[in-house]
């Protein structure tokens, strides 16, 4: 048995005319170019970052995946994983807010029907909403009781991106009478809404997490999106592959880290101290360890890279299948991703740790920040573990077995 070819079928096409893809590169590296100019005093501060959402709204890349007759960018997927690993390369926090709300924002096109998510994505540009959340399983799990007039909402989610930035949030509720978990969208703006920053995290304090707290939430039946239940007899492949799309988007984080920290010690290295005194041999450009390590790196980040595209190209394919997708198809392209995901982690890991050590001891200055990048990725490794992926991916090649359907933190 093979593991997680591309599934055959025609290459997907962008599914919307909108101003391509050189034109979402240009306008991610500007604005990824105006988030690194203050990154450091930012994530210092570590404030709540509706200043960067302006910046992300006045881009235009909030709306990147919104068809262009509706007042989006028209871009796909393969736009979308460039913004957030261009983004991420400056800023891994907005990176990550960015790649929730483009998650959440899109879940409607596998949950919900045409017609409810096109409505949502007309609101959604017109009102210019930056959404946040998570659909994600945890316990407890927050619980819809039926009542006259639809549902209630109680119980609190412990941590989501974005919420506390949020206009919108795509959250996951657990049937009180029958056990189905539904993906709901919540206005915060609700009474018996409370969202708290309480997460305080060392790392990705940009990324707008906390907890949110719901309390006897009207929610309409407008406002559920669908069904998340696992069982195949509800999950059609089609859907299931909202997993792979989403874990992508942290595949795309984790190069962006990798990528960013290594592009800013590269710099640092021509043109910082040691390079001025070269009898401080410590990061010397010179300094055949300091040559090893930046190729050792390179190599680590360049192949998670290939991976990541062999796996982007799995996904637009899966898309691009549509209704015809089969259930062996999906579990191959999840497994590919789980094998992305793998690689990227541990390229963000060591790029963000070595790379303190090649710059030696002035790595410590709070003043040059280049900790922030270690921070922000063993952070977000935390909450996105891999150890059960490669798991997943060891039995579905020895024995065959489809991975389970998990979404995104």
């Amino acid at each position: 048995m093979g593991v997680a070819p591309a599934p055959s079928g025609p290459a997907a096409e962008s599914n919307q005319a909108g101003p391509g893809r050189a034109h979402w590169l240009r306008v991610a590296r500007e604005t990824a170019e105006d988030l690194a100019t203050d990154a450091v005093a930012r994530d210092q501060a570590g404030k709540p970052p509706f200043d960067e959402v302006a910046r992300l709204r006045e881009s235009g890349l909030l709306t990147l995946l919104v068809p262009a007759e509706t007042g989006g960018g028209g871009a796909d997927w393969t736009e979308a994983y460039a913004v957030v690993r261009e983004i991420a390369a400056a800023d891994g926090a907005i990176g990550q807010l960015l790649g929730c709300h483009y998650f959440t924002s899109w879940s409607a096109r596998f949950l919900a029907g045409a017609d409810r998510a096109a409505r949502l994505e007309r609101r959604s540009v017109a009102e210019q909403w930056c959404w946040g959340g998570g659909l994600a399983r945890q316990e407890p799990a927050l619980t819809l009781v039926k009542d006259a007039r639809g549902y209630v909402l109680d119980g609190r989610q412990s941590y989501a991106a974005g919420v506390l930035v949020a206009d919108r949030l795509a959250v996951r509720a657990v049937r009180a009478d029958t056990g189905e978990p539904l993906a709901l969208v919540v206005d915060p703006a609700l009474a018996g809404v409370v969202v708290d920053g309480d997460a305080d995290p060392f790392g990705q304090r940009l990324a707008a997490g906390g907890s949110a707290e719901f309390d006897a939430v009207p929610v309409t039946a407008d406002d559920v999106l669908g069904s998340l239940s696992a069982d195949e007899d509800v999950l059609s492949p089609l859907t299931a592959l909202m997993s792979p799309v989403g874990r992508l988007l942290s595949v795309q984080l984790r190069l962006g880290m990798a990528e960013g920290v290594l592009a800013e010690a590269r710099e640092y290295s021509r043109t910082g101290p040691s390079h001025r005194h070269p009898d401080w041999p410590v990061g010397s450009p010179q300094d055949p360890q300091v040559l090893s390590a930046y190729g050792e790196l390179t190599v680590l980040t360049r192949s998670a890279s290939a991976l990541a595209e062999q796996a982007r190209r799995a996904v637009q394919g899966g898309l691009a299948r549509g209704e015809d997708l089969t259930y062996e198809e999906y579990a191959e392209i999840s497994i590919l991703v789980a094998m992305a995901e793998s690689a990227a982690s541990r390229a963000a890991q060591e790029s963000t740790a070595r790379a303190l050590d090649i710059i030696g001891a002035r790595s410590a200055s709070a003043r040059l920040g280049f900790d922030r990048f270690w921070r922000n990725a063993r952070t977000h490794t935390l909450y996105e573990p891999v150890g059960h992926r490669l798991r997943d991916v060891g039995d579905y090649f020895l024995n065959g077995a489809h991975p389970p359907f998990v979404l995104p933190v």
